[in-house]
């Protein structure tokens, strides 16, 4: 069985949010192989508080792969491994959350959580933070980079794997009962998401305003709405930005019908997918 420890870094106070993925494989009771790469968020918003946490901040990750792209060869090596996190909830929350937002399928996995490990195997540690389980093994680390802290994690559960005498880390997650298992779940079809918005659209007008709309970030941060509005001519996109009182083509309309989301705040990412066809755009 496949083990591996992620960790991820978010922007925000979403899940969604993913800015940096860190990866360490583990054979034979040994770290063999490690990965770091940073995530361009779909919304490029980062708190101050999370900047303060990791230090990624939105001009490093503006050339950085977005997320589909980013764990487009790592989400196999999940398919059907055991996962191990420290405070696994949380990092197999923000993986959960990211493959809904841009409707990719969630591979299964077993999760297992070393900050769990360590209550149950290690009691009475003054404290079982990432950093302080790092001391207690002898792993020198910089906190808070996903590629370390992913690295970090898979010395402490092989630490704890030796002193519980296990013969692996999946033997030790079937003697502790703590690990977890993620169900697959399929990615929402192109074709289904596509006919949901055409009906949504059929609807009256007020109805459509509430189930095909789109708040955006402009320049200065100020958030506008886009809509999806029913013209003569068919549906077009309405948006209530400056710009688009002099021409109805603005910069935010035309980002998000060619599928850009970089400045998207909130709104369906599957609506999006499905705009060239509500627009007449895909022949």
């Amino acid at each position: 069985m496949k083990v591996i420890a992620i960790d991820f870094e978010t922007a925000n106070e979403r899940r969604d949010s993913p800015c940096a993925v860190g990866l360490a494989w583990i054979e034979e009771n040994r770290v063999v192989r490690r990965h770091a790469s940073l995530i361009r968020p779909a919304e490029m918003r980062f708190l101050p508080g999370n900047i303060g946490v990791h230090g990624i901040r939105p001009r490093d990750v503006e050339d950085a792969p977005a997320f589909p792209e980013a764990m487009a060869a790592l989400l196999p090596e999940i398919d059907g491994a055991l996962v191990l996190a420290h405070n696994a909830s949380f990092d197999v929350g923000v993986l959960a959350a990211t493959l809904a937002a841009y409707g990719l399928p969630q591979p299964a996995y077993t999760s297992l959580c070393t900050l769990q490990l360590a209550r149950r195997l290690w009691p009475g540690q003054p404290r079982y933070r990432l950093s302080a389980l790092a001391e207690r093994v002898g792993v020198t680390f910089r906190h808070h980079d996903a590629g370390e802290d992913a690295y970090a994690c898979a010395e402490i559960a092989l630490a704890v794997q030796r002193e519980a005498g296990a013969a692996d880390l999946p033997a030790l997650a079937r003697q502790t009962g703590l690990a977890r298992i993620q169900a697959p779940r399929a990615a929402r079809s192109e074709a289904g998401l596509a006919a949901r918005a055409l009906r949504a659209v059929a609807a009256p007008a007020s109805r459509t305003a509430q189930e095909i709309r789109f708040v955006v970030r402009g320049s200065r941060g100020t958030p506008y709405d886009v809509t999806l509005v029913k013209g003569r001519d068919g549906y077009r996109l309405r948006c209530t930005c400056v710009g688009a009182r002099f021409r109805p083509d603005c910069r935010h309309v035309v980002a998000l019908a060619n599928g850009e989301v970089e400045h998207l705040i909130s709104g369906d990412l599957a609506a999006v997918a499905a705009l060239p066809a509500l627009l007449g755009l895909d022949g």
